[in-house]
């Protein structure tokens, strides 16, 4: 018994089932069908049963009125003019008369009998002796007029179907469904395949209706996951960058420990030289080259540190000084020779930080600027500015080339690690890198731009370091 009370449910949700499985145009015409159905049936059963019953009742009145006019023999004539009425007379048998007609109309011969099992005829006896009159209604003109009521009301209903489904299947559904749904499968389709551009469902596109507001659902979480993609591509390629710097801290530590012998004992030599100097000029040459020895130590041992963050003492540091040493070690060069350099940074401008190693930024900013300046007519020029932002007091130092400039698709990624537009041995593609490391160590921004007559600039901002001066005894900053 509880299979068999089953059985109809089952059937019930695999109907349900297999209708739930069409694809929308098949599933709204099994609705389409299925409502004008329901409704064409509804008005055939309202219609055509009271049109029947308002027939019957015309029926019915006309037959009265006939049997009263028929009674009248004067009205005879005027029945048989009209042509609608089979009228007859002659002897019962030949009128085929019931009985029962004949013995009324003998016992009434004034009046008129109508015959319930033919109730369509009227009899009358008449004047002459032996002879019967009878009138037809004609049944078949009612009859026809329910048939042509209900063949018309077919044809009303049909082309009604028809011109609804003209609309709906031609005009309303592809503009308002079908064509959004389509879109949004074809957007589907290309975010599957890739093609990021058709993935992002089309603006002009979108309706303001619910299937509108999925799709622009859609297109945010399309568009959130393509940023959450990129965000993780970027933070596998910094990895990837961190892990190689990893690896290039280990080297560095490596190699600075195997340079620092050698050159303590060269900073050695040239000490005793300068001891034993006899002309001026070779104790500034020896002196120069003692300064650069130190320089070399302290760079083999930043070697050590490279691959991580340093917290290191910060003074003020004059910025022009600064500027000219960065620029008489990148001067050693032979095509430094060829250039123009204008260190036009104002006397007094100060930053606070480490000297080193914002030494080592400007001496890589020149050294990039003297590679890209051209061998004739190379220009380098260097200036500053104060400003403030956020509520502090910077120094912007910029330093400007007549090159040709960065190429658009390596601008966004110049301070990325390993990222050189020189192809030649000198372009490692860590300098920047560096440099802008060494720059956020100090509080501090770098940015990169194209300047609009040619050339490339390089902006460090730095906090700027105001002098103290006295101002009536007290210590004020300038």
């Amino acid at each position: 018994m509880a299979t068999l009370k089953e059985a109809p449910r089952q059937l019930g949700r695999q109907a349900f089932r297999l209708f739930g499985n069409l694809r929308i145009r098949p599933k709204l015409h099994v609705l389409h069908n299925l409502f004008f159905l329901v409704l064409a049936v509804a008005v055939y059963l309202s219609v055509i049963p009271l049109f029947e019953k308002r027939v019957a009742s015309a029926k019915q009145r006309e037959f009265v009125l006939l049997a009263q006019l028929f009674t009248d023999d004067g009205g005879i004539p005027a029945l048989q003019l009209m042509g609608l009425y089979r009228y007859l007379q002659g002897d019962a048998g030949s009128l085929a008369m019931p009985q029962a007609a004949i013995d009324y109309l003998n016992d009434n011969p004034t009046r008129v009998f109508v015959s319930p099992a033919k109730f369509d005829t009227i009899y009358k006896r008449a004047p002459i002796a032996g002879l019967y009159r009878a009138i037809t209604i004609p049944e078949a003109y009612y009859d026809g007029i329910v048939t042509r009521a209900k063949y018309t009301l077919l044809i009303v209903l049909a082309i009604v179907y028809l011109a609804a489904i003209f609309v709906l299947e031609f005009i309303i559904m592809p503009a308002y469904v079908y064509r959004p749904i389509q879109s949004f499968l074809d957007a589907d389709s290309a975010a599957r395949d890739e093609d990021r551009g058709h993935e992002i469902i089309p603006a002009h596109e979108i309706l303001g209706d619910e299937i509108g507001q999925i799709m622009t659902s859609r297109n945010e979480i399309v568009g959130r996951l393509r940023q959450q993609n990129q965000e993780l591509e970027n933070a596998r390629r910094k990895l990837l960058e961190q892990d190689r710097l990893a690896s290039l801290g280990l080297l560095s530590a490596s190699v600075a420990h195997e340079l620092n012998t050698p050159l303590a004992v060269l900073q050695g030599y040239i000490e005793k030289f300068a001891e034993d100097s006899k002309t001026a000029q070779n104790t500034e040459r020896l002196a120069r080259m003692l300064k650069m020895t130190q320089r070399l130590r302290r760079i083999s041992e930043s070697l050590v540190g490279f691959s991580r963050v340093r917290r290191e003492q910060n003074e003020p540091v004059a910025v022009r000084e600064l500027i000219d040493e960065a620029w008489s070690i990148a001067s050693i060069e032979e095509k430094a020779a060829r250039v123009q350099f204008h260190n036009e940074a104002q006397l007094g401008d100060s930053v606070l930080g480490n000297a080193d190693r914002l030494l080592q930024v400007f001496l890589n900013l020149i050294r990039n600027a003297l590679q890209a300046v051209p061998d004739k007519g190379g220009e380098i020029r260097v200036v500053t500015a104060s400003l403030r932002a956020e509520g502090k007091p910077l120094l912007s130092i910029k330093l400007e080339d007549n090159g040709p400039g960065i190429p658009p698709e390596v601008l966004p990624e110049i301070f990325d690690a390993f990222v050189s537009t020189r192809l030649d041995s000198k372009g490692t593609g860590l300098g920047l890198t560096v440099s802008e490391g060494i720059v956020h160590q100090h509080g501090g921004s770098i940015s990169a731009s194209n300047r609009a007559c040619g050339g490339a600039t390089l902006e460090v901002r730095l906090l700027e370091h105001a002098p103290v001066v006295e101002i009536h005894g007290q210590p004020r900053s300038a």
